[in-house]
């Protein structure tokens, strides 16, 4: 099955016979299955480190075979893009048993216009691994992902000026590249953005020197202790990767643009229960965001120090569906939020429901359309951390907005 030739965003969608279809819209939901999912609070690092610049593979013609687009970034900015690979030194790989830990980072951050050249969504390799870890390698063509249009340019000039970080943390298997429609969106409307990959917690992630490194966590989190291991290793990740961004000698070249006083977090699924599980270990973190993961180790019982904090979940996160959310609700000690989406799933707040619906494979359990998806948690990240990190109130955060009936807002 080969991708359409047409780059445009408005592309229809693949064609399939009746069975095909079906067949491939059972694998597109196995891609999609929400995963086990846990939090704890970490502690900070040592800075032992070593850094490397890795710009990420620049467009070739698989990128032009692509009948994909992620939907524009909203902002005034344009959006630079430059890869870092981050080793910390003092630290052994609690996966891999040996070696220090390593972290991939997609730095996004306000750039000029007409500057920089595009790059691929996933590197050949990556695709292949995820499609294959989904059944989807026979359904999906590895160039319809690694040639998903993108709208991060590499070398691009960043804008004068200083602006807030926010850390991005993806779901537990999944790459960065995966909350890429956010992270765009964000860094054009003025944020410093910093995806991380935990090494060895996602199916494959590219690093220097042709390694791909694959999932040895999947193998090894089996229970309540093993996803808290992971909400501690990444809390220590993200206070390390602060420490490289903001530190005396910071290992990013435009490091100048970010404002030292203002740095959020936000993740999904279990990104979402290690964005609390990093704030309870660093008060450099001055608000979070949890999409859809929930909390399998409770918050600290003296709450988050009063920094606001949003659930932003799927219809059935809604109280009473989920036992964690309602256990920490009251120990979140600050401004907080409790929002769904109706019609959404697990996977609603990342770019895998517009990729699937330009594919002609929407997930039918949760019919919230893809490109209304993308908008609407767009809308709502933004408005929090515009609020909380550019202390702009933000109307839409109050209560029901009529241009917004998916929404609901929760007072357990």
């Amino acid at each position: 099955m080969k991708p359409m030739t047409s780059t445009k965003s408005t592309t229809k969608p693949m064609t399939f016979t009746t069975s095909r279809r079906t067949a491939a819209s059972v694998a597109l939901l196995a891609l999609l299955l929400p995963l086990p999912l846990a939090t704890t609070a970490g502690t900070a690092f040592a800075a032992n480190t070593s850094v490397t610049v890795a710009g990420p593979p620049a467009a070739g013609p698989e990128s032009r075979r692509t009948t994909v687009e992620l939907p524009r970034p909203t902002g005034r900015f344009a959006v630079g893009r430059e890869d870092l690979h981050l080793v910390d030194r003092s630290r052994t790989d609690p996966w891999a048993g040996s070696g220090p830990r390593e972290l991939m980072v997609t730095m996004r951050y306000p750039a000029r216009h007409d500057t920089g050249r595009t790059t691929r969504y996933l590197t050949s390799e990556e695709a292949r691994l995820l499609l294959v870890d989904r059944g989807l390698d026979q359904v999906i063509p590895v160039e319809t992902l690694t040639g998903t249009r993108t709208h991060g340019r590499t070398g691009a000039r960043p804008a004068a000026g200083r602006y807030p970080l926010i850390v991005l943390s993806p779901g537990f298997t999944t790459h960065r590249s995966t909350l890429t429609a956010l992270a765009e969106d964000l860094a054009s409307r003025g944020y410093v953005v910093a995806s991380v990959d935990h090494a060895y917690e996602s199916v494959g992630t590219a690093f220097p020197g042709g390694r791909v490194l694959t999932c040895l966590a999947c193998e090894k989190v089996t229970d309540e202790a093993g996803y808290r291991t992971v909400g501690e290793t990444r809390a220590r990740d993200v206070s390390f990767l602060l420490d490289r961004l903001t530190g005396r000698n910071p290992v990013w070249r435009h490091a100048g643009l970010v404002d030292k006083s203002r740095i959020a977090m936000a993740g999904h699924s279990i990104g979402g229960s290690s964005t609390a599980a990093a704030m309870a270990a660093d008060p450099r973190i001055r608000a979070g965001i949890n999409m859809d993961g929930g909390f399998s180790t409770p918050l600290p019982a003296t709450g988050l120090g009063g920094r606001p904090f949003m659930l932003l979940g799927a219809q059935q996160r809604g109280p009473g569906g989920n036992a964690s959310w309602d256990r920490d609700w009251p120990l979140l000690d600050g401004w907080k939020r409790w929002i769904t989406f109706a019609d959404s799933g697990h996977f609603t707040f990342t770019d895998f429901p517009a990729i699937g619906e330009q594919l002609g494979l929407p997930d039918e359990e949760a019919p919230l359309p893809g490109a209304r998806s993308v908008e609407l948690t767009r809308r709502y990240v933004a408005a929090f951390f515009d609020q909380h990190l550019g202390g702009r109130p933000q109307p839409v955060l109050d209560g029901p907005s009529a241009d917004a009936p998916e929404v609901r807002f929760h007072t357990p």
